[in-house]
């Protein structure tokens, strides 16, 4: 270095001096600073102030890979004098990196500890993750819309009809907008393909209004384009424009749709939704005035200074309006439980609870892994106590011994991060799957977020770990402490740090056990129901015809489908419906009997099928006789096929064959048959009057259909449906399938959301138990250890081994039964978080509580029988040589 010239008016920067002191120990580091500094000033002055700040950076910078290279040797060759320590009053690098080391070595000469620490540790905060991944954008992330805030869904979704909405267009009160949608799939064909089917909805004019969203190209549907004479237009989605080819010039396209050209005018951003994030199209139809097929939803953009959270004023003025224009019967009675639920909670629908639900379980499931980690690591805190002891004797000092076990724990936090990472990756999709998310499933992305939170949720969970045992040896005399641990046996201090662990433990396995026996005995009462038909061996290939085509050629191309499906080899029988059971409520018609008035409107289901259907979906005939061939067109009366639910509801202690019926189709119908039962709408006890039309007779006049196929053997159901769906685009190419699935699935799907969180719950359930047991083993195992002496005595004075065996299992058993009380009363608070999902089942239900309870007694028992087995087995002269 360059000796001083003159007096140094030019300091050097302080921040690359500070980046090289930092790294030098205390009795050098000023020296060279000030060698740096003095040539600092030395360049400045004969160079300029710059050329001298650059050669300084380029110092420091090219000495941090050396110096770094001296720091972690320093650290690692053991003691130091104190003139050669980082800062004069102790240790930074040296004792971390010594403390790191050691923590490793300790962690690799225990193998079945540290495993067990990382995987129980990882398995938490991996579900924890992945469940926050799924969590975090529909909770937490703001929705596509401008608006969102400010706008709510109304009630009895599916149920508004066009001339309702039309009459009130103009006169919500309360709300600036109100747009109309419901379901609108289209098809769209490329050639001599078959139709391909494109997830739609079809809106009124004032649907982007209300949101607030506006259109990445073009325009979004505007006032007008839903009036009788406008020209059809369509809002395509992000992912849509892309397969069409993604340019630019498609807005004012013509595009053929549902047989229809049809005009694109607007594509969305690529994050926008709405209703769910599989709808990948929104067009405009005219509305009729006079339209009163009940299937659209409302939503509506709240007046300014209104609140979408209260808004009863203003709905019983709604509910005034339309009360004194409609009648309704009691089931569709729109005047009724008027609510406005705010948009997210609405698009969640019951997502919500059951994300909230596998939230709590498994941030339940993370405190029991952090309680067993933190059990384990106390129980090796106390297994050292005599080390520590010797170590505390020698000068060590509680922060010391204490940063040690920070140490340790980071450690151990750090692998079951990485691994908790790597196991919310792989568990992400099969999450997204298990709960019922719907369109959501398909759509969830695993994003790198997740590993940060797996990592962040490591931290925290380490930290509560490290509480116990670093409570523990900063309570009262150090050497007293860990000395009365090692002889003091299961009433010591230790001893109650670990019984209140487990007992924490056992209480969280309580709280998931019992929510997933109520959720198995709901699914099970769902089960119990019977649906009226048969739910095994039947296909379903539902499909949606092109708009263009006429009814009459709807008609015979659904004969011939199902022609072709009848004819397949292994096929018992096949037909068509334009909606099959369980698949939730609507396709009403009001009803009047022939001679009967009294002046109510009332409303049954109805469905339209082929022939065949009732022997292909197992539904019984109870009287009369079902459709057949006999059956044709007739301008003054059709045939109609009522359920026994409907012949007990309007004809009461009457014969109802032969009975004339109005309403629907603007045709008399004469009752030729009674069928069985059916859940047509929703799985439950209670029938819904339904009546049955034949195809043949009535207007198909929906496009959306299912074609339902009967095999003769009922495990075939799942190899038919590649061959049936190859006939169906085959016979008619411009059905463009929706999608193809079993009965049995649709029952399944019926049962509910509940079906799912069980499965999810049960596993998780699963765990917790396999945890709770771990840690109920552990600390009677170190009970049973730390009182070998007193056992062998015992033994050795005349105690039998069934005593010592009884003695230690009633130890494991009391604690399972504290454990138990305690958390039945939290399961009583946390299982409402699962009352949407239970049927026929009370949170409290005294069967699953008691069932749940049982599973851990018998899992405390036996985990305490084996170290129970174990020190009534050791021979007491063993045991005593060795004390």
């Amino acid at each position: 270095m360059a000796q001083p010239h003159h007096r140094n008016t030019n300091p050097a920067p302080r921040l690359p001096l500070a980046v090289i002191g930092a790294l030098l120990p205390g009795a050098e580091r000023d020296e060279v600073i000030a060698e740096l500094s003095v040539e600092y000033a030395n360049r400045a002055a004969a160079h300029g102030s710059f050329v001298a700040r650059r050669w300084l950076w380029r110092q420091a910078l090219q000495s941090l890979p050396a110096l770094l290279r001296w720091t972690m040797w320093r650290g690692s060759i053991g003691y130091e004098p104190r003139s050669s320590a980082f800062r004069p009053r102790g240790p930074i690098v040296k004792t971390w990196l010594t403390d790191i080391r050691y923590a490793a070595r300790r962690l690799r000469a225990h193998p079945g500890y540290t495993l067990l620490s990382v995987l129980t540790l990882a398995l938490g905060i991996g579900g924890t993750a992945a469940v926050f991944g799924l969590a975090r954008p529909l909770i937490l992330d703001p929705l596509p819309y401008t608006n969102a805030n400010e706008v709510g869904a109304f009630w009895m979704p599916g149920w508004w009809t066009e001339e309702e909405f039309l009459y009130l267009r103009g006169k919500f009160s309360g709300f600036r907008d109100v747009a109309a949608y419901r379901p609108g799939d289209i098809t769209m064909r490329d050639g001599d393909a078959p139709a391909r089917l494109i997830p739609g909805i079809q809106a009124s004019a004032e649907l982007f209004d209300v949101l607030g969203a506006q259109a990445l190209l073009g325009r979004t549907i505007q006032r007008g384009d839903d009036m009788t004479g406008a020209e059809p237009v369509a809002v395509v989605s992000y992912g849509l424009w892309q397969e069409l080819g993604g340019n630019a010039s498609i807005i004012g396209k013509r595009v053929t749709l549902d047989g229809s050209p049809r005009t694109i005018v607007g594509v969305m951003p690529k994050r926008f939704w709405f209703p769910t994030p599989d709808i990948r199209i929104w067009h405009a139809e005219p509305l009729d005035p006079q339209g009163r097929n009940g299937s659209y939803a409302l939503v509506g953009r709240v007046a300014p200074g209104v609140d979408v959270h209260s808004l009863q004023p203003q709905l019983a003025q709604i509910t005034k309006t339309i009360g004194g224009r409609f009648q309704y019967s009691p089931q569709a009675d729109l005047t009724k439980n008027a609510i406005v639920t705010p948009l997210r909670d609405d698009l969640l629908g019951s997502m919500k609870p059951a994300l909230l639900a596998t939230l709590v379980a498994m941030g339940l499931i993370l405190l029991i892994a952090c309680t067993n980690v933190a059990a384990l690591m106390l129980g090796q805190v106390e297994g050292r106590a005599t080390e520590l002891a010797v170590r505390a004797a020698l000068g060590a000092t509680r922060g010391r011994i204490t940063q040690q076990l920070v140490v340790e724990a980071l450690l151990l936090g750090s692998l079951a991060g990485l691994a908790g990472a790597g196991l919310a990756a792989a568990g992400f999709r099969v999450l997204a799957h298990a709960l019922p998310l719907g369109a959501w499933s398909d759509s969830a992305t695993f994003d790198w977020t997740m590993f940060g939170a797996a990592l962040g949720i490591a931290v925290v969970a380490v930290l509560l770990v490290v509480l116990i045992p670093a409570a523990s040896l900063w309570r009262g005399n150090l050497r007293d402490a860990l000395n009365g641990a090692r002889t003091g046996g299961i009433q010591g201090r230790g001893g109650r740090l670990e019984r209140g662990l487990v007992i924490a433990e056992v209480a969280l396995s309580m709280i998931i056990a019992t929510g997933a026996a109520l959720l198995v005995r709901s699914v099970a009462n769902r089960y119990a129901i019977d649906p009226g038909i048969e739910t095994k061996g039947i296909a379903v290939m539902d499909f949606v015809a092109s708009a263009d085509l006429k009814s009459r050629q709807k008609r015979q191309a659904i004969n011939e489908v199902t022609a072709a499906l009848a004819a397949l080899p292994g096929v018992r029988s096949a037909a068509a419906a334009l909606r099959i059971p369980l698949r939730g409520n609507s396709n009403s018609f009001g009803i009047t009997i022939e001679g009967r008035d009294d002046g109510k409107r009332s409303f049954t289901f109805f469905r339209v099928a082929t022939l065949h259907y009732f022997e292909t979906m197992g539904i019984k005939l109870r009287a009369g006789r079902v459709f057949d061939s006999s059956d044709r067109p007739d301008s003054t009366e059709i045939p109609v096929v009522i359920n026994q639910a409907l012949a007990d509801k309007y004809f009461p202690g009457e014969n109802p064959l032969g009975r004339r019926m109005n309403g629907g189709f603007n045709i008399p119908q004469r009752v030729i048959g009674v069928v069985n039962n059916v859940s047509e709408g929703e799985l439950r006890s209670e029938p819904a009057p339904t009546r049955y039309y034949l195809g043949d007779q009535v207007l198909w006049f929906s496009s959306d259909a299912a074609f339902v196929v009967r095999t003769t053997r009922p495990e075939d159901a799942e190899a038919i449906l590649d061959r049936a769906r190859q006939t169906v685009q085959r016979v008619a190419p411009s059905f463009a399938l929706q999608g193809t699935t079993t009965m049995q699935r649709v029952f399944d799907k019926a049962v509910g959301p509940a079906r799912q969180i069980m499965s999810l719950l049960a596993l998780l359930s699963a765990l917790a138990l396999l945890l709770g047991g771990i840690g109920i083993y552990g600390v009677i195992s170190h009970f049973a250890a730390r009182r070998r002496r007193d056992w062998a005595i015992r033994v050795a004075l005349g105690l039998t081994a069934s005593h010592v065996v009884t003695q230690i299992v009633r130890q494991g058993v009391t604690l399972a039964v504290i454990g138990i009380v305690v958390g039945a009363l939290g399961a009583a608070a946390v299982t409402r978080l699962l009352s949407s999902f239970l049927f026929n089942v009370s949170g409290v239900d005294p069967v699953a509580f008691a069932s749940a309870s049982a599973i851990l007694l018998i899992i405390g028992a036996t985990a305490a029988f084996v170290p129970a087995r174990r020190a009534a087995t050791v021979d007491p002269a063993l045991v005593l040589r060795e004390q």
